[in-house]
This record gives C-alpha cells, sequence and structure tokens, in this order.
C-alpha cells in the first residue's frame, strides 16, 4: 500500500501545482539565502586569515556557497516543472527525468544537513585554529618591518580593540613574548642589557601589553606597562586594583563571535532544510498524480499521489534487493571476465 496516499482531481492538481510552484521559488530565495551566510563566513574569516593557523577553516564558507547555488539550481528546476505540468504536452518531456531529480533532491538535503551539523561542530576544530593562531600571531607582532609580517601588528591592534579583548588567553600572555623591536629598544640602557641577560632566549621581556589592551571606559589613565610593580605607580596594587586592559583573551572572543555566527547559520540551514523537504514532497505528489491518471487522455480524470508507492518497509526492502542484484551482477561480470582471459 502507498504511503500517505491522496486522491487528486484536476482541480485539486492544478492547486497542488500552483502551490509547489511558489514554495520551489521561495527555495530559491532560500537558497540565495545559503549562498549569501557562506559568503559573508568567508568574508569575515578572510578579514583575520593571518590569525587562522590554516586554511581549513575555510572548507565550511565554500561548501555553504556550493550548496546555495546547487539549491538554485536544482529549485528553479523544480519550479519549471511545476509551471509545465499544468500542461500535459509541456509535462511529457519532463516525466523521464523526474525519478532521478527526485533521488537527487533527496541526496542533496542529506548533503545539506550534514552542512547545518559541520556549521555547529566546527567550533571545535577552530578553537584550536585560533589559538595556534593567536599565537604565532602574537610572535610576529613587533615584526614591523619583516614582509608578510608587517601588518601583524595592525592587525592585532584592530582586533584587540574590536573585540576588547587581550592576549591568547588573557592579558598575561604578552608577558611572554617580545613584543617591542629590536630597533626601538636602548642595548646600551641597563634596563635592557638586564632584562635580556636574564632571559635564556635573549628576549625582551616585560609585564606589559599593547595600547590596543587598554579599556577607554577606566576612570584611571591606562596603565600598560610595570603592570605587576606596585611602586611604580600611585595607589597601586595589582592584585587588589581593578585593571584597566581587558581581561578576556582574544581566543575566547573570536570563538563566541564566530561559534555565534555559526550557530546562526546553522538554525537558518535547518529551516532551509525543512523547506526543500516540502518541496521534494510537493514534486513527488505532483509527478505520482499525473502518472496515475485514470485516463491519461482526459486531463480532468481523477488519479491518485503519494509520497512512496509502497510501504517504507517494502521500499527499503525493494532498494536493498536492487543492490544485491547489482552485486551479483558486478561479480558474474568479473568472473566472466576471468574465464575469457584463463582461455585466452
Amino acid at each position: 500500500m502507498a504511503l500517505m496516499l491522496v486522491k487528486f482531481d484536476l482541480k485539486k492538481r492544478v492547486k497542488l501545482a500552483q502551490s509547489v510552484w511558489f514554495m520551489y521559488w521561495f527555495a530559491v530565495l532560500a537558497g540565495v539565502l545559503v549562498f549569501s551566510m557562506g559568503l559573508f563566513f568567508k568574508i569575515e574569516l578572510r578579514k583575520r586569515s593571518e590569525l587562522m593557523d590554516n586554511n581549513e577553516s575555510h572548507f565550511l564558507p565554500n561548501l555553504l556557497i556550493l550548496m546555495g547555488l546547487i539549491a538554485c539550481g536544482i529549485n528553479a528546476f523544480g519550479g519549471k516543472v511545476c509551471y509545465d505540468s499544468l500542461d500535459p504536452t509541456k509535462f511529457a518531456k519532463w516525466k523521464p527525468m523526474l525519478k532521478s531529480f527526485l533521488v537527487f533532491c533527496v541526496v542533496f538535503n542529506a548533503l545539506l544537513f550534514v552542512t547545518a551539523l559541520l556549521c555547529f561542530l566546527m567550533r571545535i576544530p577552530l578553537q584550536f585554529t585560533l589559538a595556534e593562531g593567536l599565537r604565532n600571531g602574537m610572535k610576529y607582532y613587533k615584526d614591523t618591518d619583516t614582509p608578510g609580517r608587517c601588518y601583524m601588528k595592525r592587525t592585532l591592534d584592530l582586533m584587540q580593540m574590536e573585540f576588547r579583548c587581550c592576549g591568547n588567553d588573557n592579558y598575561r600572555d604578552w608577558f611572554e613574548i617580545q613584543w617591542v623591536s629590536n630597533r626601538y629598544l636602548d642595548f646600551s640602557a641597563k634596563e635592557v642589557k638586564d632584562r635580556i641577560g636574564s632571559n635564556v632566549d635573549g628576549q625582551y621581556l616585560m609585564d606589559g601589553v599593547p595600547f590596543s589592551c587598554c579599556n577607554p571606559s577606566s576612570p584611571r589613565p591606562c596603565i600598560q606597562l610595570q603592570m605587576t610593580n606596585n611602586s611604580a605607580h600611585y595607589s597601586y596594587d595589582h592584585y587588589t586594583e581593578e585593571l584597566n586592559v581587558w581581561k578576556r583573551g582574544c581566543r575566547d572572543a573570536l570563538l563566541s563571535y564566530y561559534g555565534g555566527m555559526m550557530n546562526t547559520i546553522g538554525a537558518l540551514v535547518i529551516l532551509v532544510i525543512m523547506l526543500e523537504i516540502a518541496v521534494t514532497v510537493g514534486m513527488q505528489y505532483v509527478n505520482s498524480s499525473l502518472s496515475t491518471l485514470a485516463n491519461p487522455e482526459d486531463p480532468e480524470s481523477e488519479s491518485e499521489g503519494w509520497i512512496l508507492e509502497k510501504t517504507v518497509k517494502e521500499t527499503f526492502t525493494d532498494i536493498m534487493d536492487k543492490m544485491k542484484a547489482m552485486g551479483k551482477g558486478g561479480k558474474v561480470e568479473e568472473g566472466g571476465e576471468a574465464a575469457v582471459a584463463t582461455v585466452s
């Protein structure tokens, strides 16, 4: 017995075709939305590509762009088929390829679901990508004269001001690297010699952070240097004083920004999937109702439409039997080729 069997007359078939046609063109707009979200996400990632450890993070936006383009194509085709279904002579040219088209739509919906799932799961690899990328970026902060790294300082400063963050995990990350270029250090000064000499790597380390870590909302002038030296500042205790630099790490800030964006995109893709499933079911009803006309020469005759011609269990059994038959057919062909080779 067919799954979700529905009786149709000419009036119902026309109404069905018109409704599905409208839904298909709405789905085209949904495809444009998916494409736009992928493009926007890609642009946002490229803005801070210097802080990404690899290019794998662009896989998801590229996939969204591809799925959006495919969605526009198949939905435009489906809309054209629904429009032509009102005219039996025009519909006849599409009828032979509709079964393959519907199978492709089911596969596409499955891929779209995988895309939505990746939107929610990409937060995990992105966390490690940002951690390593920010760590390397901070090391190159001072290399303003090095080709390929000269814009790293600007990128990090703009990021820290925009996202109100400081360092990788927190502001103390800046204490562990030399972020001032050697060209701005007076190597004849005792303080510089002492700091470099006290470090096994010969780096000039200090308990300070770049200016971009400063919180402009703080009532006190920014204390960005000698942050752990209480005697260097009046009425200051770094253990109890409310620091006037951003305490939040940039990895957490960026992860929250991109993670929220991916969650939103994932939710919208799920809504698009629901629409795609609806139009696929509608197309199946259009196809089956036109294929089962009681009198094919009389367009006004009654017909039946369904989602599956048989029950889910019977359909699954038929698919498995066909797959087994295909497998046996392949083995028979291999056996025949082997026999010919032996005879030769």
